[in-house]
């Protein structure tokens, strides 16, 4: 990992941090989406571009995640940098799991589901791996439980992705 990325675990779990990093989110949806998802989080970390319909509006919604393989999967986390409201990409999510995901600059159909129990546990710990700061999050969230979910690619003739894309 590079200096810079190993600084950034370094103090991803300062309250700082995260609201430096989400006055850059704009920022890099706009780089996630014009890179198709080769360069997300200014390549520091793990990332992906999920997008997923708006549960209101129907409109497409993009967000620029960290996530953590797990086989064929994405694994990602509604930590909205340790706020007490859940990030709105999870609740679409909910309304609607099927998604796409742009990573490595390919772009693939998902279906979402939620991870609870055993298998919660272990991609927690895929995750905080990653991005130890995720343990600072959940203690700010205030007991709000963050979601994991676990992005499972589509394969053919399984319902698609988000239409508008």
């Amino acid at each position: 990992m590079p200096a810079l990325g190993r600084l950034t675990r370094r103090v991803g779990d300062r309250r700082w941090f995260g609201a430096v990093a989400r006055l850059l989110v704009p920022a890099d949806r706009v780089v996630g989406r014009l890179t198709r998802g080769r360069v997300v989080a200014l390549g520091l970390i793990p990332s992906l571009v999920l997008t997923t319909m708006g549960r209101r509006s129907g409109v497409p919604r993009s967000n620029p995640l960290l996530y953590v393989p797990d086989g064929d999967a994405y694994v990602v986390i509604g930590s909205n940098w340790g706020q007490q409201h859940q990030p709105g990409w999870t609740l679409n999510l909910l309304a609607r799991p099927e998604a796409e995901v742009d990573v490595k600059g390919r772009r693939v159909p998902v279906r979402a589901e939620v991870a609870t129990g055993a298998e919660r546990e272990r991609l927690w710990e895929l995750l905080v791996s990653e991005w130890p700061a995720y343990r600072s999050y959940v203690r700010r969230a205030g007991g709000r439980e963050i979601r994991i979910f676990r992005l499972t690619p589509i394969g053919p003739g399984e319902p698609g992705p988000p239409a508008g894309r």
